[in-house]
């Protein structure tokens, strides 16, 4: 994939409020209506567990890209994000090869190294060996897309004369985002990565962040234009910013973190008329935002359809 320039996907529901449940079939059918209302690609959550009190039950994001994938021809599917350190990097790169088979190369990963130590306590990776795992999951999964045969010792994998086939549909493999915001991940995007994945960043600090990138890339002597981005975005059209900003504020505290040493912000949210939401939308576009993930307020079918119908079709005409 050269570039995510001036597309725009849309997240699915995949992870609810208890005693809220996600409806599996439903999820499939949104899938369906997404692509068939143009949007370019659908994006899923990842997590094994999360929360307590309240917890959000999930869906297995690789399992609601598969359905979708089987029940469409064009749209690209995504994770934004899945935790990379609590899967088994042979078991995922092959499960992600077929995958991208399966749907004839439209698989488009989000990978980032997890903050819920809960999770990986649960399942069992040590949570303090998250950004080494990170390296080392990636290192793998490249070597076995990519190489005939591989041979290596690692932390955990001891891998001996390795024959994996066969490969993703795409080449060298699907394109991979890194997420996260620390230096140290802002590095491995623009060199272990084909790119960045950002949550709920206003534009200034989308830039600041992006050039950090650029400028680690063009270190390691790749070339910072080759690096591709995509910005998750919060959203809720209505009649006015004023109109809707007590709601969209409800539901980011309710529903959605921001981690504390972060740029994620709730002041992050497009909200307002059509024409409000296009401005802000352009002044993510102006300071180099390639991809605008919409994530669309409480996943309203009102909202879903505005937002294909009125904003998009603006936005890729400016």
């Amino acid at each position: 994939m050269k570039s995510l320039a001036k597309t725009f996907g849309i997240a699915a529901r995949n992870f609810t409020a208890y005693p809220e449940m996600p409806d599996a079939r439903r999820l499939v059918d949104y899938g369906v209506e997404v692509e068939r209302l143009g949007y370019d690609s659908v994006w899923v959550w990842d997590h094994m567990l999360l929360g307590v009190e309240p917890n959000f039950p999930i869906i297995d994001s690789l399992t609601v890209l598969t359905g979708i994938a089987a029940r469409t021809s064009r749209i690209r599917m995504g994770t934004g994000i899945l935790v990379l350190p609590l899967r088994n990097p042979v078991t995922l790169a092959k499960q992600l090869a077929s995958m991208d088979l399966l749907s004839d190369g439209r698989l488009i990963m989000g990978m980032a190294s997890g903050w819920y130590k809960r999770e990986f306590d649960a399942v069992g990776i040590p949570f303090d060996k998250r950004g080494k795992l990170m390296d080392e999951n990636l290192e793998i999964m490249n070597r076995l897309w990519t190489e005939p045969k591989v041979d290596g010792k690692y932390m955990h994998h001891n891998i001996a004369a390795a024959v994996m086939y066969p490969k993703p549909r795409q080449q060298p493999r699907m394109p991979i985002l890194i997420g996260g915001y620390v230096d140290r991940v802002l590095q491995r995007a623009g060199t272990a990565g084909d790119g960045w994945l950002t949550y709920f960043y206003r534009p200034d600090d989308f830039k600041r962040s992006w050039d950090k990138i650029r400028a680690f890339a063009a270190e390691a002597g790749k070339d910072p234009d080759t690096l591709l981005n995509a910005s998750q975005l919060p959203i809720m059209v209505g009649p006015s910013r004023e109109a809707v900003r007590d709601e969209m504020m409800e539901w980011l505290n309710k529903e959605w973190d921001f981690p504390a040493h972060s740029d994620c912000s709730r002041d992050s949210a497009i909200m307002g008329s059509v024409d409000d939401c296009v401005a802000q939308l352009r002044e993510h576009i102006a300071v180099g935002v390639q991809k605008i993930i919409f994530v669309p307020y409480k996943y309203r079918q009102d909202q879903v359809e505005t937002i294909a119908r009125e904003i998009i079709p603006r936005l890729r005409a400016s």
